[in-house]
């Protein structure tokens, strides 16, 4: 690796480039912060075992951090479980942004990408022929949850061959099991199934979203009637009857993964989370996905619901009733949308402002914060000659904020001096005095609908860092 700076300062073993995939999996890859340090890194990691070496892939020129590094562990399970454990975390304080941890690809295949769980938690065992399903599972299941497990049997004769498949909850567990399980029983990963059909599928999923981008899907909303286990979805479906909610949950005759279920469902704005459930007893496809307003669930239910992913295969959409009330959640939806509107016009044409802010008897100011976020109380601004320690880039979406709401809203988190808008762009900043207020902003804010608007919060480069940046020329 040309490219990667190496740390070793913690003397002890460091494994030479024949030796880096030994044992197998025992690598991961992350991406992290440009500005993430080793020794952060190391003091994260190594309660997870043992470090052999760190590296973190530099440019080659200005020597800078990529903000890319892999870890190689002395065992397996210990990468696996730092995998398990840190994937999605923030490594400290003031580094916001969520790292990622996979386990990294051998060096033979060229590309370090994720490892599909299946490949991690399935192993494959030599077993005595008198073994029975419950032996295997009472043998391996001091190394973890056990999922299920399968003897190999003769078509002809049913009689076993010897061999068996034990399939962990977590990748760390089947690790443990191929570390410490007795010898004779030849424990190692077992290559997935259908990993030859998963492949012949990759051009549907990977242009899928191109597709649905580029022209309108002909849905048919209803094409399960005849299928049980698409009841729940009838020609004569009545919203006033059915229990509206942001979770949705999903339903495939084909399985998915993770990622493809986000890439079907984040085309519709405000995408908050995605989960892929198993059933070991069935190849269909189970999925919850949830947004972060009624609004995006609704269109996505009724715009997604009997989509083709892949061509030929219909998926079900239904809502998830999760307890709330509807009507509340309608009336929060209509609010929202009438904020936004106000908004939209204070924006569009700013001498309805007044009008806003004094129409009517009642003096009342609008427009009010509307969010499913909760917001601390006001607090006072810092003075404006206050020395500015840190700045905050917002994105607006679909439009900006007023520039009183936007004050009100940051000014909750202490420590404010100023917030301004970019003149004709959907971006403004906010500059505070103080640190910990700016990052307590960030993580309130920071992919939130107030009045109909989503922000977008994070750190700003330095004003010096802005300047030197190369113009763009289209």
């Amino acid at each position: 690796m040309d490219e990667a700076g190496s740390c070793a300062s913690g003397g002890g073993f460091r494994p030479g480039v024949d030796s880096l995939d030994e044992p197998p999996n025992s690598r991961i890859f992350l991406v992290i912060s440009k500005y993430t340090p080793e020794s952060v890194l190391r003091e994260r990691f190594s309660p997870f075992g043992e470090i052999q070496d760190i590296w973190v892939v530099r440019d080659k020129h200005t020597k800078e951090s990529k903000g890319i590094a892999f870890i190689k562990f002395a065992r397996s399970s210990q990468a696996c479980r730092a995998m398990e454990e840190m994937h999605g975390r923030c490594l400290g304080p003031y580094d916001t942004k969520p790292i990622k941890v996979l386990i990294a690809q051998s060096r033979s295949s060229g590309n370090h990408r994720d490892v599909e769980d299946e490949e991690l938690t399935r192993i494959f065992v030599m077993i005595p022929k008198s073994y029975t399903e419950e032996d295997l599972r009472e043998k391996f299941k001091v190394y973890g949850d056990i999922e299920y497990c399968s003897i190999i049997k003769n078509k002809m004769t049913g009689e076993s061959k010897g061999l068996g498949y034990v399939r962990y909850l977590k990748p760390s567990q089947a690790a443990q099991a191929i570390e410490n399980c007795d010898r004779s029983f030849r424990a190692i990963l077992a290559e997935p199934k259908n990993k030859a059909s998963e492949s012949s599928e990759q051009d549907y999923y990977s242009n899928m979203r191109q597709e649905t981008l580029g022209h309108e899907p002909r849905i048919n909303m209803f094409p399960f009637e005849q299928q049980p286990e698409f009841s729940n979805f009838d020609k004569n479906d009545n919203r006033g009857q059915e229990a509206i909610s942001k979770r949705l949950s999903v339903v495939s005759r084909v399985p998915f993964t993770e990622e493809q279920l986000f890439s079907i469902f984040d085309i519709v704005p405000g995408l908050e989370y995605c989960e892929v459930q198993r059933d070991p007893y069935s190849n269909y496809g189970h999925g919850v996905v949830q947004y972060f307003n009624v609004a995006s669930a609704i269109y996505a239910k009724y715009k997604l619901h009997g989509f083709q992913y892949p061509p030929g295969n219909r998926i079900g959409v239904s809502f998830i009733d999760d307890g709330n009330n509807a009507t509340d959640l309608l009336r929060k939806m209509a609010t929202q949308m009438v904020a936004a509107q106000l908004a939209s016009m204070v924006w569009n044409n700013p001498s309805q402002q007044q009008f806003l802010q004094f129409g009517g008897s009642s003096g009342s100011q609008l427009p009010q914060i509307q969010t499913d976020v909760v917001l601390p109380s006001c607090k006072k601004k810092a003075p404006p000659e206050t020395s500015v320690k840190e700045r905050l880039f917002i994105v607006f979406n679909p439009h900006p904020l007023p520039l009183d709401v936007l004050e009100d809203i940051f000014c909750r988190f202490g420590n404010l001096i100023e917030v301004y808008l970019v003149s004709g762009k959907n971006v403004g900043y906010a500059k505070y005095a103080d640190r910990i207020s700016a990052n307590d902003a960030i993580s309130t804010l920071h992919g939130k609908i107030l009045n109909g608007v989503r922000l977008k919060v994070m750190l700003a480069d330095s004003p010096r860092e802005e300047s030197n940046k190369r113009q763009r020329t289209y």
